[in-house]
């Protein structure tokens, strides 16, 4: 299902999909428009709205980490298109799977703003709960969401057998991971069983061009996307800066899997504007110059463009989408620092939903070095 179809002169994009130009146009894309001409414009405006509070809820976590209220934060500036785009095509009762970067996709679903602080502060194991949101907490190993997505498609399937006898899963669950975990095991593995199994999951691999410090074209002599052919898997590339083709090639890929045609893949084309993770420096290996191509192509600009060039955006709405951009910054701000810091021995709480001996004999072990400090207090 790959497309001749060439956005642009930059090889980055080759053959890649796209609806909306960096400047707003809309283009017609015969492969998916179909699957997006019900949206309206309030959709789109719910969407840009999205997409800026994501952006404003990544700034304020690198600068509460600069600041030291974090001890880590993964950034997501600049594809907040694929993120927005794929998760507005989610139905409730679908899951998704998602590394340390969809921040987008966790709001998108439902996720409280302090959910993206005490993970991230290390007051908790994990964050939100993912029953209540349909996401799954943020993996921190390279891959294996993609394998927890897989098993959980492949459950959907059996639930629906057992509930009656050659019945068909209508649910979906989805595996968002990054072109460098695109070389990792892990996935491999869970396109195979995915294809085995015809397991309704779709595969979103945001490449964003560097897995930390080495290029996309060092571990993948072809595009991404043409991986998936090994498999079987039908396949999509498209501009992820673009949310509008995000959201129509999720669709797409969604349909296929609810109607038993089994997973999809979309290799969504974006970029990490920031760093890795702000423990990394990326002017150590990357040009200020390919930076600045790349901001020229704002997902966040680009449909708020488009969405003028319908005047279906006036200048009023979209100081009013800022303001709430700033509110919901703000909010995070005041949850972090109001978040008081936990007593060391409670990281051996909520470990296990029944007493284990094995915990109980390591929080002892713990309690004893702690004792050993002069002035430590062990509670």
């Amino acid at each position: 299902m790959l497309s001749p179809q060439q956005t642009t002169a930059d090889p980055a994009l080759a053959g890649a999909l796209r609806m909306l130009a960096p400047d707003g146009t809309r283009h017609p894309c015969p492969e998916l428009d179909r699957w997006v001409a019900d949206v309206t414009p309030e959709q789109l405006r719910l969407m840009h709205r999205d997409m800026v509070a994501t952006r404003r809820i990544d700034r304020e976590g690198v600068a509460l980490q600069r600041q030291g209220e974090l001890g880590l934060w993964a950034p997501a500036e600049g594809q907040e298109g694929v993120q927005i785009g794929t998760a507005h095509a989610l139905r409730r009762d679908d899951f998704a799977f998602v590394s340390y970067r969809e921040h987008g996709v966790a709001y998108a679903r439902g996720a409280r703003i302090v959910d993206f602080i005490s993970i991230w502060r290390a007051e908790e194991h994990s964050s939100y709960n993912p029953f209540d949101i349909g996401v799954s907490n943020p993996q921190i190993i390279i891959g294996a969401q993609t394998l927890h997505a897989v098993g959980y498609a492949m459950g959907i399937q059996r639930d629906a057998l057992r509930a009656a006898p050659g019945a068909r899963a209508d649910q979906a669950s989805v595996a968002y991971f990054g072109d460098g975990a695109s070389s990792q095991g892990d996935v491999h593995e869970a396109m195979v069983f995915a294809a085995s199994f015809a397991a309704p999951v779709v595969f979103v691999c945001s490449n964003n061009q560097w897995a930390i410090s080495e290029p996309v074209a060092l571990q993948s002599r072809t595009p991404i996307v043409q991986r998936a052919a090994g498999y079987g898997i039908p396949a999509r590339r498209v501009d992820g800066n673009d949310p509008l083709v995000c959201l129509a090639a999720m669709r797409e890929a969604l349909h296929r899997a609810r109607t038993g045609g089994g997973p999809g893949f979309i290799e969504a084309v974006t970029y990490r504007i920031g760093p890795h993770t702000t423990s990394d420096d990326p002017t150590r290996y990357r040009p200020a110059e390919e930076v600045d191509a790349w901001r020229r192509r704002d997902p966040i600009t680009r449909l708020e463009a488009h969405l003028r060039s319908m005047g279906e955006l006036s200048d009023a709405q979209a100081s009013d989408v800022a303001a709430f951009g700033d509110r919901v910054a703000a909010e995070m701000r005041a949850a972090c620092l109001s978040m008081g810091t936990k007593a060391p021995l409670a990281i051996f709480d909520d470990v296990y939903a029944q007493p284990h001996s094995g915990v109980e004999r390591e929080r002892e072990e713990y309690r004893a070095y702690l004792s050993g400090f002069e002035d430590g207090e062990v509670l």
